[in-house]
């Protein structure tokens, strides 16, 4: 800690002024010692006092200590007559600001470093993607994928999903999971009730974090979950025909709610 410039007193003893710089009294009488900084004044008993001068004097020999600086190098260069107090604290300033960049930046580094050694922040592996799913099948999904779909939707779906890390994949999951729940529950209802486009409107959030998910791309998939065997029997397992009601809420919230942004 340096000393406050604009708090100092008219003198200071050597205890006070170690206290206010956080510095051993025994560093200050070193200093003195090598004649790198000697008080001002002396009491009449000859104990030390430091005045403002002593105290500049001591800011610039712990800046310079920040940087390393052997005393003898420190000595000579505030005791340099051409030294100009504050082209050196400019200097300092400018030091301090790339040196903080530099702590930044590594800790930056440290932090990602972290996340990636983490396991809620490990990047997802395929085998935890299609946890539970036989390889075969994850095989034909993926061929079907690239036959069925944009390509550059696929690409950036596929993008996205790398970026998760596991606990983003967890959200997802749960997510989607919850509005299957729900639309089962409301199973019965017509499609432009407000709970179920509500509850729809999620759904349709829920895909945007895979991919823009335009008007007729989402009516597009509901006709494809009531269509499908696996994805018809996935939705079904909530609730039978649970499939058909997502493909009419959908389609209602794509002509209803997505064409007219």
């Amino acid at each position: 800690m340096l000393p406050d410039m604009e708090q100092t007193k008219p003198a200071y003893t050597v205890h006070q002024l170690a206290a206010m710089a956080g510095i051993s009294v025994r560093t200050l009488h070193h200093y003195d010692h090598v004649g790198l900084l000697t008080p001002s004044t002396r009491t009449a008993a000859g104990y030390r006092l430091y005045r403002k001068a002593d105290l500049l004097r001591l800011q610039q020999i712990l800046l310079f200590r920040e940087f390393d600086l052997p005393l003898e190098e420190i000595r000579r260069i505030l005791d340099d007559p051409g030294f100009d107090l504050v082209q050196s604290l400019a200097k300092h300033r400018r030091t301090l600001e790339e040196r903080a960049e530099r702590l930044a930046q590594l800790l930056n580094t440290v932090d990602r470093t972290i996340a990636r050694l983490t396991e809620v922040d490990m990047s997802l592996t395929d085998a935890e993607l299609y946890e539970g799913l036989p390889k075969e099948q994850v095989a034909r999904w993926k061929r079907e994928v690239d036959e069925r779909y944009d390509p550059k939707l696929v690409a950036e779906s596929n993008r996205r999903v790398q970026a998760m890390n596991k606990e983003q994949w967890n959200d997802v999951k749960a997510e989607g999971d919850a509005v299957a729940r729900r639309m089962a529950e409301l199973m019965g209802r017509p499609a432009s009730d407000p709970e179920v486009q509500a509850t729809i409107a999620r759904q349709h959030a829920w895909i945007e974090r895979f991919y823009p998910c335009s008007a007729e791309i989402f009516q597009g998939l509901g006709q494809h979950y009531a269509e499908h065997p696996e994805f018809r029997a996935n939705y079904d397992k909530y609730r039978t025909d649970l499939a058909d009601f997502m493909r009419d809420a959908m389609a209602y919230y794509a002509e209803h709610t997505l064409a007219t942004r």
